[in-house]
């Protein structure tokens, strides 16, 4: 590996809530674990310590396997903006910088969500091949996102989420 190559990601969602309850299942170690890079069924653990300088961890059990997500805050604006790095150790120790961004609407808020993701660059790759990794990262992202940002929404609008158990939420 000889540099590094970034692709940004933005996603908007939207959601039937204030801000802060959004804002608050980012940062809430009981919310986290059963949206944010895992299932409540497949944590096994959840760290935070939610203040600029501080970090948070999930680990998820999947498949037999473990899977750790790791970072440190960078900004926090309660309600309205938080920044962090992220990284999964397993797969590389690139440092990827995510923004969250809340604006309240007439009716609930949108969230603006800003993932820079670092790819690790082959020497031998041609222009085209660095782009090809760099689109397949980014649709990747935005795949893994998106299922969490289902979660997510119907967490923070319900207070469970029912996918992907198929409607039990025992």
């Amino acid at each position: 590996m000889s540099n590094v190559s970034t692709t940004t990601l933005i996603m908007t969602r939207t959601f039937d809530v204030a801000p802060k309850s959004v804002f608050d299942a980012w940062l809430n170690t009981e919310m986290m674990r059963k949206w944010l890079f895992t299932l409540e069924e497949t944590n096994k653990v959840t760290q935070n310590k939610p203040q600029v300088g501080g970090t948070w961890e999930i680990v998820d059990h999947r498949e037999g396997k473990d899977y750790r997500a790791t970072g440190e805050y960078l900004e926090i604006v309660p309600s309205h903006k938080l920044a962090f790095t992220f990284t999964m150790p397993q797969f590389n120790e690139l440092e990827d910088t995510i923004t969250v961004e809340l604006k309240e609407l007439q009716q609930g808020c949108e969230m603006t969500f800003t993932h820079l993701i670092h790819v690790p660059q082959e020497e031998n790759w041609s222009e085209s091949g660095l782009e090809k990794a760099l689109s397949e990262h980014r649709a990747n992202n935005e795949w893994g996102w998106d299922l969490m940002f289902m979660g997510l929404k119907e967490l923070v609008e319900t207070g469970y989420i029912t996918w992907p158990n198929s409607g039990n939420n025992d």
